[in-house]
């Protein structure tokens, strides 16, 4: 399997509002960036969009790092998932899961590959955070 290494962000200004999301994918010396736009969402939404773009983008199964500034990401898929799926996506507290399509999306793309989650401070000076956080926050600009 190859190894990748992939970044991720989704920004939004307001929330719910116009939205931006930027993923990065390294693999060897090559550096791939994807990003886009939404003209009516939420935060969450475009921090789920930017992994799930990332992870359609791959041609085949990868061992992949993915770093995301969203505990909302990472929690979920390491710690809340499963439960949400055995429940009929419900949450602990009988409310249906927010999100729910678009988890799903995450689900079935991230079943294909190994991946490791890791959570990055947003806005402290990683590198490659703070390349997402400008793919994402550019989209939105191009639409204001």
């Amino acid at each position: 399997m190859k190894k990748i290494i992939i970044y991720t962000d989704g920004a939004c200004s307001g929330n719910p509002g116009k939205g931006g999301w930027g993923s990065v994918l390294l693999y060897n010396q090559t550096q791939k960036d994807l990003s886009g736009y939404a003209p009516h969402t939420t935060n969450n939404q475009m921090e789920l969009t930017a992994v799930i773009e990332a992870l359609k983008s791959l041609k085949e199964p990868c061992q992949i790092d993915l770093f995301t500034d969203s505990k909302y990401v990472k929690d979920g898929m390491e710690q809340w998932l499963e439960n949400w799926k055995k429940n009929n996506w419900k949450t602990a507290n009988k409310k249906p899961v927010k999100n729910q399509e678009l988890w799903k999306i995450l689900d079935e793309n991230s079943a294909k590959h190994k991946i490791t989650w890791y959570w990055v401070k947003g806005h402290t000076g990683n590198k490659w955070n703070e390349h997402v956080d400008a793919l994402a926050c550019k989209e939105i600009e191009k639409h204001k």
